[in-house]
């Protein structure tokens, strides 16, 4: 499985955060698609297959958010992606925000 960037608990809203580091430009959009959704899928099965849980008790049964920091604004391919990937967690109660550094803006 891949590697969670960050785990933290946002005190504010009392969601458990996981940060997804994004540095680079996003200048090869299908393998960079590929691994994104590939990110996701283990950023999501960390979350529902317990492993949290079983890591981090003290944040088990806290609602959860995935958190895209990116250091470049998303290309359009990309933000459909994420679009999508946003609706579909949405249905496991996960929200995701997606940060750009350049860009004061939350998606």
């Amino acid at each position: 499985m891949g590697v969670i960037d960050v785990i933290a608990h946002d005190a504010k809203t009392g969601e458990v955060v996981l940060v997804m580091n994004d540095p680079d430009k996003w200048d090869d959009p299908d393998e960079r698609l590929i691994a994104l959704q590939e990110r996701f899928n283990a950023y999501v099965s960390f979350l529902l297959d317990g492993e949290m849980a079983s890591d981090h008790p003290e944040l088990a049964g806290k609602p959860a958010r995935i958190e895209v920091r990116c250091a470049h604004m998303p290309d359009a391919r990309a933000l459909e992606l994420l679009s999508m990937i946003h609706d579909q967690l949405a249905f496991q109660e996960i929200k995701l925000e997606v940060v750009v550094r350049d860009h004061a803006d939350k998606l």
